[in-house]
């Protein structure tokens, strides 16, 4: 697959100038929201909810990567903000590309570690490198952050 980095970049420069402050608290074309109690059946809701909207938009192609990523950042948001309030779901379509990011409410940056494929845990982060395009986190200005993974659709 040919990438390209000019599409990459408006779609992530799209994040930067509204804000993903913005994105999680308003209705934009092409974006969906889905607040999350901080529970680990949020993991389930969080699947089902990125399935059924992929769906809608004709990107059913991306389900089971999609599903998978976003299971890992629910599942870290909830490890690790533990005692504090809800998560946020949000999708974007901006054609060619799908952004899933979860919003919580915790400053802590999230950092990769060197996977340890004996241990049950650890792997998140790099389960969501291996099949999203690239990763990130952007600081909320209320505090707190949004994880996001990247995928092309085309």
């Amino acid at each position: 697959m040919v990438e390209d980095p000019l599409a990459t970049a408006d779609c992530l420069q799209i994040t930067r100038e509204v804000g993903f402050d913005t994105l999680l608290e308003n209705r934009h074309p092409h974006t969906t929201a889905c607040p999350l109690p901080f529970q680990a059946d949020s993991v389930k809701t969080a699947r089902d909810v990125t399935r059924a909207t992929l769906s809608d938009w004709g990107c059913a192609e991306l389900s089971d990567d999609a599903a998978l990523v976003v299971s890992e950042l629910v599942t870290n948001a909830v490890r690790y903000t533990r005692g504090h309030a809800g998560l946020t779901l949000l999708l974007m379509r901006v054609a060619p590309h799908v952004l899933l990011a979860v919003a919580d409410p915790s400053d802590e940056v999230p950092t990769r570690k060197e996977p340890d494929f004996v241990s049950e845990n650890g792997r998140g982060l790099y389960i969501v490198e291996t099949y999203s395009q690239c990763w990130g986190w952007d600081p909320l200005n209320r505090g707190g952050k949004a994880v996001w993974a990247l995928f092309r659709t085309e």
